[in-house]
């Protein structure tokens, strides 16, 4: 079994899905792992029982979802309504209650630089709640 691997059912190359890896990785983090750390830091500020895993994967949903919607020709409050009250897939990543606290997140890592420093927690506790103010007027 050693030259399968986790590739016996992809229909794409080594190579190609180490591309592909790199591009996502890219689009993730376009600053690199500076950047990666920084977030990381903030949501384990922010989610202080959650682990690297527990946080960056919804953070990562929230951001796609988010990014597609803005694609899509949405504003930035029609996305946020979007992904926060119809996205199935975050809404199993996520609790209700956190969502605010992620899209804040991810409207912070799109301001977000080469230095990139995000916004204290508190920061994103008081973005978290605009937000929730935005959702309960709509």
């Amino acid at each position: 079994m050693s030259g399968f691997g986790s590739n016996l059912f992809s229909w794409k190359s080594k190579a190609e899905m180490e591309a592909e890896h790199e591009r996502y990785r890219i689009w993730a983090f376009p600053y690199g792992q500076k950047q990666r750390d920084n977030l990381q830091a903030l949501l384990l500020d922010i989610f202080p029982k959650g682990s690297d895993a527990t946080t960056l994967i919804p953070f990562l949903t929230c951001k796609e979802l988010y990014d597609n919607a803005l694609k899509n020709n949405s504003e930035r409050e029609e996305a946020i309504f979007t992904i926060v009250n119809k996205e199935r897939r975050l809404m199993q990543l996520v609790k209700k209650k956190d969502m605010p606290l992620y899209v804040a997140l991810v409207i912070a890592d799109a301001e977000v630089d080469e230095r990139c420093q995000y916004p204290t927690a508190d920061e994103i506790r008081a973005s978290a709640l605009e937000i929730e103010k935005l959702l309960r007027s709509n």
